[in-house]
């Protein structure tokens, strides 16, 4: 009983590192692709440019790095909305509509993990 017990969390413990390398690689994807998509982001009604967007995601996820188990919560908790006013990030991108941070940010997630298969 005590083998397979051991088994058991070394098993554990090799998928948990595993799903935390693959999401940190998922969230340093996220974090590049912002920066390199000379799109503006707008949060509270301010354009700002994609740098300058990496930068202010970049320090709330060192903030909110505990909470983070997915890359899911990585743009949930830092590059959807303003902590302060609540209200939706934007993605301004040459001549089209403007996008919810979250969407793009999701859409570009989608197609990441599916290269990778």
């Amino acid at each position: 009983m005590k083998f397979y017990l051991v088994i058991f969390i070394l098993w554990s413990a090799t998928y948990s590192l595993k799903t935390a390398a693959s999401t940190v690689a998922e969230i340093q994807h996220l974090l590049t692709f912002i920066e390199t998509s000379h799109c503006q982001y707008e949060r509270n009604g301010s354009l700002h440019s994609a740098y300058d967007a990496k930068q202010h995601i970049s320090k709330k996820y060192h903030y909110y790095q505990d909470d983070i188990e997915s890359a899911e919560d990585f743009i949930s908790l830092t590059a959807s909305k303003s902590s302060l006013s609540g209200k939706p990030y934007f993605i301004h991108c040459r001549n089209n509509k403007p996008i919810k941070s979250s969407e793009w940010l999701l859409m570009e997630l989608k197609a990441f993990r599916k290269q990778k298969k």
